[in-house]
């Protein structure tokens, strides 16, 4: 990774928050957005096979990395916001999008939003539904906990739900990696990431207004999302792809580098 610490990165002021974003490659842009509680770097392994060929803009997400969570939620709408902010700054008009769990969730609101800046769609671990009562439930209860007793244990806990059996058997560089990442993130900015997906509408209706080129994946062992999620969404996303990534789990591109980067450069190719 020690390479790429050269990449340069802008900062911009979105609302109530500082954004902080990094370009890289070179080519028509491409929009990648990370998971929470990760940033920016979550994308690095793949767009080391995707700048030769495209211009890659990777954003903290609003409460991320070094972005500011700015005051109250960090709601989907916030952040579609953030994001048509940082294309404005990257003279990018319009282009792929792809995002990764909580960057799908809000891509569904830069749809509703920006649908005119939307060239075609990557949908990675995530999902259309909002959450139901017991999951906002557990959201708001993590997001108090936290506040109360600081990032680690949280952190900790997410490990058996973000990362593949696979991974975690045989992997420890990239747990260790990825919470690296995450612990970048304070008290504050977790609880209210937190609250805004506890609050982010439900876009299942959104999926059959969905008429770019749209690919769809998930990892087979993704225990947060996983296939039924992705299928659910392939079965209402007109014309769209869907590909599983092996002995993965909702962190699939982190933890397949090499899989996610085919799959993202044959769509992105086709396109």
């Amino acid at each position: 990774m020690a390479a790429m610490a050269a990449i340069p990165s802008y900062r911009l002021r979105s609302d109530d928050a500082d954004i902080v974003y990094w370009v890289l490659g070179d080519g028509p842009a491409v929009v990648l957005l990370h998971p929470f509680p990760a940033h920016h770097e979550f994308w690095l392994p793949v767009a080391e096979a995707l700048a030769s060929r495209y211009r890659l803009i990777l954003p903290d997400l609003r409460g991320h990395g070094e972005s500011g969570a700015g005051e109250g939620p960090a709601t989907m709408a916030k952040h579609a916001a953030d994001v048509a902010r940082v294309m404005d700054d990257a003279r990018v008009g319009r282009a792929p999008l792809i995002g990764v769990s909580i960057g799908g969730y809000l891509l569904f609101e830069f749809w509703r939003m920006y649908r005119n800046r939307v060239a075609a769609l990557g949908l990675c671990n995530t999902k259309a539904p909002a959450d139901n009562a017991e999951a906002r439930a557990a959201r708001l209860q993590a997001a108090n906990d936290v506040l109360e007793r600081g990032v680690e244990p949280f952190l900790q806990s997410m490990v058996p739900r973000l990362f593949g059996k696979t991974t975690r058997e045989t992997r420890p560089d990239l747990i260790e990696g990825a919470l690296r990442m995450m612990r970048q993130m304070s008290p504050d900015d977790i609880a209210q990431v937190q609250r805004g997906m506890a609050e982010r509408p439900d876009s299942t209706d959104t999926l059959k207004t969905i008429n770019v080129p749209t690919l769809l994946i998930t990892g087979d062992e993704d225990i947060m999302t996983g296939i039924s999620e992705a299928e659910f969404m392939r079965q209402h996303i007109a014309g769209s792809q869907l590909r599983v990534i092996p002995k993965a789990g909702h962190y699939s591109p982190w933890e397949q580098p090499a899989e996610a980067s085919r799959l993202l450069r044959q769509f992105l190719d086709s396109l």
